[in-house]
């Protein structure tokens, strides 16, 4: 079966109404076939108090997209995704715009995915690079 860009962009931007990541106005944008793209808007919802960018928020942006791809290789009907591991170096400031969260599959197993995420700023320029790992379960079903 096809990758379905347009269906996998709808799930992942779907699961995120009433979440941190609707408070953080993270928007998936593109897809494909190892990989998922997603931007946040840089203001004054997710700056530190010297007006930069908080690493925190730059964590949630890679955190969420790396989740979120993960969700791409299983069935969510019979699988759920939790990280269980996330490391970020931040390598740069921003104060304002947006900044886009690009994960790859570096490890694609049974039970674990393990991600690269790289955050970047309008012009490429690497604002945080980031790694996640996510164990992927049986789904549990409601009593």
């Amino acid at each position: 079966m096809a990758f379905d860009k347009d269906k996998a962009l709808k799930m992942c931007n779907d699961y995120s109404k009433n979440t941190l990541m609707e408070t953080l106005e993270i928007v998936y944008t593109d897809a494909g076939e190892g990989f998922l793209e997603a931007k946040m808007p840089v203001n004054p919802r997710v700056h530190q108090p010297m007006g930069l960018l908080h690493g925190g928020a730059s964590v949630a942006l890679a955190e969420s997209v790396g989740s979120a791809a993960s969700l791409m290789f299983v069935n969510p009907e019979l699988q759920e995704v939790r990280g269980i591991e996330i490391s970020a170096n931040h390598l740069r400031s921003k104060r304002d715009g947006v900044v886009t969260g690009t994960a790859r599959i570096v490890h694609q197993g049974r039970s674990l995915h393990l991600w690269e995420v790289k955050i970047t700023d309008e012009q490429g320029k690497l604002i945080s690079l980031c790694k996640i790992t996510n164990m992927v379960l049986p789904r549990k079903r409601n009593v």
